[in-house]
C-alpha cells in the first residue's frame, strides 16, 4: 500500500503552537513526509522549520535550547532592545513597546529557518494579512524569513511588515488554521488548531487589559476558523490540549509539551486507522474523555488511479 498524500495545518496561537511539535513527531513516526503545509503565525514558524528538513525530533531540541533554559531565553529577549533612538521609530511614527519581527525571527529562530522559499525542501504556504488591503495573503515564494515574520505580527506585540509593497500584519487576523490553502489532490488533510479560548483566573473575576486584548483576539479567530472549517473540513482536526496556557507563555515549554504529548499517540491512531480504511466513510471513533482531536465524518480526497 502506498503511503496517502497528506497536508499539513499548523495554526496560529502563541506559546501555544508548541503544541504543534508532538503531531509532527507523530507523522515522522509513521514515516509520513507531508505533501504539503501551510502555517499561519507560530504555525508558520514550525511549517518553515519542517519544510526545511528539520524532524519533530529536531525541533524539539531547538526549542527546548531555546526556551528551556530561562537564562538563554531571557539573553535573546536582551538582545531586542532599542540600541538607538532611531530604532523606536517606525515608519508610522513612534513604536513603544513593539518589537520588530523580523529581528525576532533572527534572534529566537536562526538557521532553523532558511532565507528563502527556493530552500526549502517541502512546499509551504505562509499566511499574513494585509492590512490596508483587508485581506489574507498566502506567501508561496521569495523571502521566507521576511513572510515568517509578517505572519507572526501579532498588532500592539510587532511592528507590521513591508513585503512587496504591503504592509502586512499576524495571519491569524484573517486566516488562522489556514485548511483552505493547501493544494487540491491531497488524500487527508491534518489541521492543528492551538487558537484556544480565554479561560478565567481564580485569582481575580475581571480580566486584565492584556488579557482583554488576547481573549477578544482568540474569540474572533475561532470564529474565522469554523468557517473556514465549514467550507473546506480538514480530515482529522487536532486541538491539542494546551488551552490554559496564554500566548506569551513560552519559557514554560516543557509544560506545553508535556499537556500535548497524548496528541502524539492519538494522531498516530487515527491516521493509521484513516489510511487502513477502504475508500469512502472513514468510520466513526470514540473520542477520549479529553479530545485531542476532532474530525468531520465527510468522504475523503482521493487521488485518481494512476495509468
Amino acid at each position: 500500500m502506498s503511503m496517502p498524500r497528506i497536508g499539513l495545518v499548523l495554526g496560529g496561537g502563541g506559546a501555544r503552537g508548541l503544541g504543534h511539535i508532538p503531531v509532527m513527531e507523530a507523522l515522522d513516526e509513521l514515516g509520513i513526509v507531508p505533501a504539503a503545509i501551510a502555517g499561519c503565525s507560530i504555525g508558520a514558524i514550525m511549517g518553515a522549520a519542517r519544510a526545511s528538513g528539520l524532524s519533530g525530533r529536531e525541533i524539539r531540541e531547538r526549542t527546548l535550547e531555546v526556551f528551556g533554559n530561562r537564562t538563554t531565553a531571557v539573553a535573546k529577549l536582551w538582545e531586542l532592545r532599542p540600541k538607538r533612538f532611531a530604532d523606536l521609530l517606525a515608519p508610522g511614527g513612534l513604536a513603544l513597546g513593539q518589537f520588530d519581527a523580523e529581528r525576532v525571527v533572527s534572534i529566537f529562530v536562526g538557521d532553523a529557518i532558511p532565507p528563502s522559499f527556493s530552500d526549502l525542501v517541502l512546499p509551504l504556504t505562509v499566511m499574513a494579512t494585509d492590512f490596508y488591503g483587508a485581506r489574507e495573503v498566502a506567501i508561496r515564494s521569495g523571502d521566507l524569513r521576511k513572510a515568517v515574520a509578517a505572519s507572526i505580527a501579532l498588532p500592539v506585540l510587532f511592528r507590521p511588515v513591508l513585503v512587496d509593497g504591503r504592509v502586512l500584519i499576524d495571519g491569524g487576523v484573517h486566516n488562522p488554521v489556514p485548511v483552505d490553502e493547501l493544494p487540491p489532490g491531497l488524500d487527508f488533510v491534518v489541521a492543528v488548531d492551538v487558537i484556544g479560548q480565554p479561560e478565567p483566573t481564580q485569582s481575580r473575576t475581571l480580566p486584565s487589559a492584556t488579557e482583554t486584548i488576547f481573549g477578544a483576539s482568540q474569540i474572533l479567530m475561532q470564529a474565522v476558523a469554523k468557517a473556514k472549517f465549514e467550507k473546506r473540513p480538514p480530515d482529522l482536526l487536532v486541538r491539542p490540549a494546551v488551552g490554559g496556557f496564554r500566548v506569551l507563555d513560552f519559557l514554560r515549554v516543557r509544560e506545553i509539551l508535556d499537556a500535548s504529548a497524548s496528541a502524539k499517540d492519538e494522531v498516530k491512531r487515527r491516521l493509521e486507522r484513516m489510511i487502513e480504511s477502504q475508500p469512502g466513510e472513514v468510520p466513526a471513533l470514540e473520542a477520549p474523555s479529553r479530545p485531542a482531536l476532532e474530525r468531520p465524518r465527510r468522504r475523503l480526497m482521493r487521488r485518481p488511479p494512476e495509468a
